[in-house]
């Protein structure tokens, strides 16, 4: 794929907010993840704004739990000025992969892909690039980790990433999934429609394939996945708003 006229606000990005965030009840008993309150806003508005610094322009709601009360509150994204669609799971919850499966027909070709509990504060344009250049249908974004602030999942060598599981760690996994992933509509298209599966079990076949790019990313991540995660950002947030510059 050629990398000529490359412009990241052309690129579509996939927010996966479909969830039940059972680690965070009993906040989430009554609200998705998305609209927990961080510094005084959902948390979803400051991911967008985030994202628009980083030069997108369009972002897919891909939503499950409670995804109408996030269209209700962020609707079409003019007020974070970004260009909202949404992709309802419906009936049954289709987990990460099942979810973006589905969203296809909305984010065409090639996308970008973010966990909806993280932000992070990086270069968006950067592994989308490496992405085109890899010729691959798929890039998983990773950071050493080294079990600091998650639990790490990644064994990542000579720039190639070697194994991933979110259930089995072993010894070389020094790196962890940061969030973000590039991927190809052909990368999801081999999976059936409609059924439940992970974004896990898609990087995973990647890898087996030797399908899988992986970009470092140096800067750390920030989540809201648990409480400490929560915590964490609401304090940094709320520092960043009374110093702007710093």
């Amino acid at each position: 794929m050629s990398q000529e006229g490359f412009r990241i606000d052309e690129w579509p990005v996939a927010i996966l907010a479909g969830g039940l965030a059972t680690r965070l009840l009993p906040v989430t008993e009554k609200i998705p993840k998305a609209l927990i309150k961080i510094a005084d806003e959902p948390f979803l508005a400051h991911q967008l704004r985030l994202l628009k610094s980083a030069g997108l322009r369009k972002a897919v709601l891909c939503v499950g739990y409670r995804g109408e009360m996030i269209e209700s509150e962020l609707g079409d994204g003019s007020s974070c000025g970004m260009e909202l669609t949404y992709s309802f799971d419906g009936a049954e919850l289709l987990g990460t992969g099942g979810s973006l499966r589905k969203a296809l027909p909305l984010l065409g070709e090639r996308f970008l892909v973010l966990y909806g509990d993280s932000y992070l504060p990086i270069d968006y344009a950067a592994p989308a690039r490496f992405f085109v250049a890899s010729g691959k249908p798929g890039l998983m974004t990773v950071f050493r980790n080294e079990g600091r602030w998650d639990r790490s999942n990644v064994s990542f060598e000579d720039g190639a990433i070697k194994a991933y599981s979110k259930k089995e760690q072993t010894p070389d996994m020094h790196y962890i999934d940061y969030g973000l992933g590039v991927l190809a509509a052909s990368a999801l298209s081999r999976w059936p429609a409609g059924q439940a599966f992970d974004l896990a079990d898609v990087y995973q076949d990647l890898i087996g394939r030797q399908a899988l790019a992986g970009y470092e990313v140096r800067e750390r991540f920030y989540e809201i996945g648990s409480p400490e995660g929560l915590a964490e950002l609401d304090a940094l947030l709320r520092k960043r708003q009374l110093s702007p510059t710093t």
